[in-house]
Parts: structure tokens; C-alpha cells; sequence
């Protein structure tokens, strides 16, 4: 059985998407980058352990599959993740405007006896924003709880000048590359 240990309802939809059945689990993993931890190595190591905890939880389940992904945007090794509030929006948004930044999505998947885990790197070029195009963005409502304060699939894909990798990596599950993951575990 394939579990998503994950509460996002993006996540989700895109798992949803291989045509896969699934159950979700809800849990909090503390997302704290470590002191001198390469934004990739955290990105990796908060997949892994989201997907560990998952494990744990149904750990009486012999068959269970565990998916669990995390996705960051960064930039200048600065890990941009969910705005805290509107003011911590509008400055990620505004230190993203005009420039290139990377999207990093890492997915694992772990069982009791195995795991594995790969990452998907993305590049978004982002178009010179204005101010008020911030502002009225950050207004929405849309940046809270989405990595790096925009969603690819919502209002923010407007922002978007360039992109070069995985859409569905962008919005949080790299698709291509949890379905070669997910082949290694007979699940597709």
C-alpha cells in the first residue's frame, strides 16, 4: 500500500496524477536547516526523514510504501521557504524579481527494508516585478504556504519568464522522476 507523507493538497493532486492509489498521512516534520547544511543536503535529508516518519506511523503495515518530498526554492544558497507573513512575502518576492533561482524537489521513498531518493532541480527565471505587482500579488493571499512565496500553478506562473526542468517539480512532486522512483518499488 503507498502512503504520501505529506498534508499538501498539491502533492497530492500531482500523486493523483500517475494514477496511483494512495492514502495520506498527516504529520509535522520540523523543516530547520542545520547550521553549515547545503540547502541541497536539507532538502534531501527533510524528503527522507518526512518519509521516515510516515513509515513509523503505519509501521504495522508490511507492505506499506512511504513517499515523502520536500521542495525549496533558493537562491545565492539562501533556502527561500514559506513565508512566515505578507512582509516576509513581499521580500522573498522581491529579492526573486528579475532573477534566476533554483527549485529543488527531493523525493523519497522508503519501506522496511528498503529506501531511495532523488532529487529534481529546476531553474525559474523570473521577469522584474514591480512593487505594486508584489504587493497585489502578496494581497491575494496566494504566496502563504507555497516555498519561495508563488505558486507555478496559480497567479504566480506570471512571474515566470523562464523555466527549465519540471513544472510539477516547481509546484512540489517532480513527476518524471517519482515514477521512475516509484518503479524501482514495483508501484508502477
Amino acid at each position: 500500500m503507498l502512503f504520501l507523507a505529506s498534508q499538501s493538497p498539491r502533492r497530492a493532486e500531482l500523486l493523483a496524477r500517475l494514477g496511483l492509489a494512495f492514502e495520506p498521512l498527516s504529520l509535522d516534520i520540523p523543516e530547520q536547516r542545520q547550521p553549515g547544511e547545503a540547502a541541497l543536503d536539507y532538502v534531501r535529508r527533510v524528503a527522507l526523514e518526512k518519509a521516515r516518519a510516515g513509515l513509523e506511523l503505519v509501521r504495522e503495515r508490511e507492505d506499506a510504501i512511504v513517499l515523502g518530498a520536500d521542495t525549496e526554492v533558493i537562491l545565492d544558497d539562501v533556502v527561500f521557504g514559506k513565508p512566515a507573513d505578507a512582509a516576509d512575502a513581499e521580500a522573498m518576492l522581491a529579492r526573486l524579481s528579475g532573477r534566476t533561482h533554483t527549485v529543488a524537489s527531493a523525493v523519497a521513498v522508503v519501506t522496511a527494508r528498503h529506501q531511495a531518493q532523488v532529487l529534481d532541480l529546476s531553474e525559474v527565471r523570473f521577469a522584474a516585478l514591480s512593487a505594486q505587482a508584489i504587493a497585489d500579488y502578496v494581497r491575494s493571499g496566494e504566496p502563504m504556504g507555497k516555498a519561495g512565496a508563488y505558486a507555478i500553478q496559480g497567479r504566480g506562473e506570471a512571474f515566470i519568464a523562464h523555466l527549465s526542468g519540471s513544472h510539477s517539480g516547481v509546484m512540489g512532486l517532480p513527476l518524471h522522476a517519482t515514477a521512475n522512483l516509484l518503479t524501482q518499488f514495483g508501484v508502477l
